[in-house]
């Protein structure tokens, strides 16, 4: 039987954010609970924050089934502590904020309702440091601490119930449309109304104005700003076709004259590149972008060569990802057991070492690592999820559902504790939570159909457990009312 291989899956799940709270009790009574987003009617009189978490999660729910969202952790918890980084320097955080990653070349970030922010890998394969990364999150972040988006779509409610109803069934389905682009809720050909939601001139320079200063606030250079609008306004400026980014966020000069005015306010200081940074940033080169193994290789050892990274270390796991990816696994090795001597907590060498490890089914040693690591960061979704994954595959899946189990009380955003638990529970034999755990994840991509499903089976491996189907009868009750609910908003 194949490895339940955490690197491919990486690359091909689709992930997203997830509303059920996850106490510290047995997975099964967590989801007996009603905690699918409860859409109501679109005819509102005020756009609450309630009803904001409520469409944010249906459309979180639609990106997840339509778009290449990664789901790979270490990405994930660099991009999440660099944008809470910033959400605590940011005021008026009324949401709690999620941030996600799609496989997606082109450069663009957008925020939508309910403290949902998205970036394109593109975005990192452009962006020279992790300033001029933090202040596109910046701007977005404000886009959603000022509720622009909800102000719009509350002023367009007023012209009548059919007027909100129409505009946040387009930006669903828009969103659902990944031809469209998945900056499709900010853009002019998503929002094609008669009286379109879009982010107004006002809004776009409240969100400059404010978003540089939480970046500069969070300790990030505020001249980054400017340098990034002018590097894609330069590269760009004679193209028929603009990435998103320009179309979601134009650059006229004026835009960029006024960054880099509104950068002179403060005091000039070197803010130096983060190593995090530029090691996520050889992960997607190496993984997610369109260049080949070979070429990816070729990169890394020409920045070695010629001396031209930012940080020879990011070069080098570079070229020990691009190795593992052309299969010389044992060159990798030798790789990151160097970096790991002088950077032994860095969770980008221990995620490699973990999978180059369990490539060569040294079991033992991985979970001795990661049991180790763990110690020291109980709460690191880097480490939980490998560590899970190592006890899975040296056959002691009992070791790894507790595990999963707190990680998905820690982030109820990600499927991959859903398939390692299902994949877990289908090694100890029980059927019925296999089957359950895999109507979760498929819920998770609003795919409710398929959920119930699951359910089905899960209730027929429950025949001897009362408790069990009830609360399989309960969910599946609730799956169908999502549906219903989902069907109303499209609509």
């Amino acid at each position: 039987m194949s490895k339940f291989n955490l690197t491919k899956l990486s690359k091909s799940l689709i992930a997203g954010s997830l509303s059920v709270v996850i106490a510290s009790m047995p997975i099964s009574q967590a989801f007996a609970n009603n905690n699918l987003p409860d859409l109501g009617t679109a005819a509102v009189n005020t756009f609450s924050l309630e009803k904001e978490a409520e469409y944010g999660d249906a459309y979180m729910r639609v990106i997840r089934s339509s778009a290449p969202v990664l789901n790979d952790p270490v990405l994930e918890q660099y991009l999440t502590e660099l944008g809470n980084r910033l959400v605590a320097h940011a005021h008026d955080v009324k949401t709690p904020f999620y941030f996600f990653l799609l496989r997606n070349d082109e450069i663009n970030a957008f925020a939508f309702f309910g403290g949902h922010v998205g970036v394109h890998t593109g975005l990192f394969l452009n962006a020279d440091n992790e300033s001029q990364l933090a202040s596109v999150l910046s701007h977005e972040i404000t886009h959603v601490t000022q509720r622009h988006l909800a102000r719009s779509a509350e002023a367009q409610a007023k012209t009548g119930p059919a007027a909100i109803a129409g505009l946040l069934g387009a930006i669903l389905l828009t969103i659902a449309a990944p031809q469209a682009g998945m900056a499709a809720i900010a853009t002019t050909q998503a929002l094609a109304t008669q009286t379109r939601i879009n982010y107004t001139r006002l809004h776009e320079k409240e969100a400059d104005r404010i978003g540089m200063q939480v970046l500069v606030d969070a300790g990030f250079d505020p001249y980054a700003s400017g340098d990034f609008f002018a590097k894609l306004a330069n590269r760009y400026r004679y193209t028929s076709k603009p990435p998103q980014m320009l179309l979601t966020h134009p650059l006229p000069e004026s835009r960029i004259s006024e960054a880099r005015i509104r950068a002179q306010q403060y005091p000039h200081r070197h803010i130096p590149d983060d190593l995090s940074y530029q090691l996520a940033k050889a992960r997607i080169q190496v993984r997610y972008s369109s260049l080949s193994a070979g070429a990816a290789l070729q990169l890394f050892e020409d920045q070695l060569k010629n001396r031209s990274y930012t940080f020879k270390d990011a070069a080098l796991y570079g070229k020990a990802l691009s190795l593992m990816r052309s299969e010389d696994n044992k060159q990798a090795e030798q790789i990151i057991d160097q970096l790991l001597k002088k950077d032994p907590h860095n969770l980008f060498y221990l995620d490699t070492q973990s999978d180059l490890l369990l490539g060569r089914d040294d079991y033992k040693k991985a979970i001795a690592v990661l049991s180790k690591e763990r110690d020291l960061k109980p709460t690191s979704e880097v480490i939980n999820i490998n560590l899970a994954n190592a006890y899975i595959e040296a056959k002691q899946a009992n070791k790894a559902i507790p595990i999963l189990e707190e990680a998905l009380f820690l982030n109820k955003q990600s499927p991959v504790p859903y398939l390692l638990m299902a994949d877990a529970y289908k090694q100890l034999g029980n059927r019925s939570m296999q089957y359950f755990v895999s109507a979760e994840n498929y819920a998770l991509a609003a795919n409710y159909n398929k959920a119930i499903d699951q359910l089905n089976y899960a209730y027929q491996y429950a025949q001897n457990d009362p408790l069990q189907r009830a609360r399989i009868e309960a969910r599946i009750s609730q799956f169908k009312q999502a549906e219903k609910q989902l069907d109303t908003l499209k609509n």
